[in-house]
């Protein structure tokens, strides 16, 4: 199915159907519906409606025509919610998009019902010296690539295309720039404001959104608790399903 909101073409998928709430599905950066499939299989099991979007610029939904924050995500989600008619809903999503829901869920309450984080992203990384001595490394090289002797002896240019994680690397034009945008704002001042029951479902080996990230959510999040997926990594649904899936009927039912 396909629809427009805010002047972008946005690919989505029901799947299911009952007289229970329907529950809206929110992959990671850079996936789309395929990646949570499994989670929306689960939820059918159970007698939901699952609901879940391709995010602009990935997927198969057009890319924004300027680069997006995670302000711009959470209201094209929310004009989302509204266009199907199922605010109120419950929410499961996966690392950024648990970006977007702790965003929106931060600043309006009854959006959503029950909020399930599964290694969600929102809080910035610890920052260790390795990380500023490559930033000041970084910033360095971009000053000395203007000068074009030092340029061509150390092939500094050239070094910088290859500067950044693998996600950025991946990608060109808006979408780099909106990642750049995504990942510098820190969500942690608005999880006191959430008031949502909350269930966070975690890796232990997750390496992108580490554990201590998840006990510092269960934490700040007044009514919330923490279930741990033991040798799981970042995609703990997909690593031990059977474990994922056992810990979801639990909740949801």
């Amino acid at each position: 199915m396909q629809t427009e909101i805010n002047g972008v073409k946005i690919y989505y998928e029901r799947q299911g159907g009952s007289d229970k709430k329907p529950v809206l599905v929110l992959h990671g950066w850079g996936a789309s519906v395929d990646a949570v499939r499994p989670i929306m299989n689960q939820l059918e099991k159970l007698g939901y409606e699952a609901i879940a979007l391709d995010f602009p610029g990935m997927g198969k939904s057009e890319a924004p025509n300027e680069p997006w924050g995670v302000p711009e995500y959470a209201a094209m989600t929310e004009a989302f919610i509204k266009e199907l008619g199922i605010r109120g809903c419950d929410v499961v999503c996966h690392s950024f998009g648990g970006r977007v829901t702790i965003y929106l869920a931060s600043h309006d309450p009854k959006l959503f019902s029950r909020l399930i984080l599964v290694d969600a992203a929102g809080i910035r990384k610890k920052r260790t010296l390795a990380y500023y001595i490559r930033t000041w490394s970084y910033k360095l090289g971009k000053k000395l690539s203007r000068i074009a002797l030092f340029d061509r002896l150390f092939k500094i240019s050239e070094r910088q295309k290859n500067a950044g994680s693998e996600d950025y690397r991946a990608l060109s034009g808006v979408m780099r720039a909106t990642f750049v945008k995504v990942v510098n704002l820190d969500l942690d001042p608005l999880l006191p404001d959430i008031q949502n029951e909350t269930l966070l479902i975690w890796g232990s080996l997750d390496d992108a959104t580490p554990l201590y990230m998840a006990q510092r959510m269960e934490k700040r999040i007044k009514n919330s608790g923490l279930a741990v997926i033991e040798g799981a990594g970042h995609f703990s649904y997909a690593d031990n399903y059977p474990h994922f899936c056992a810990i979801l009927s639990a909740f949801m039912q």
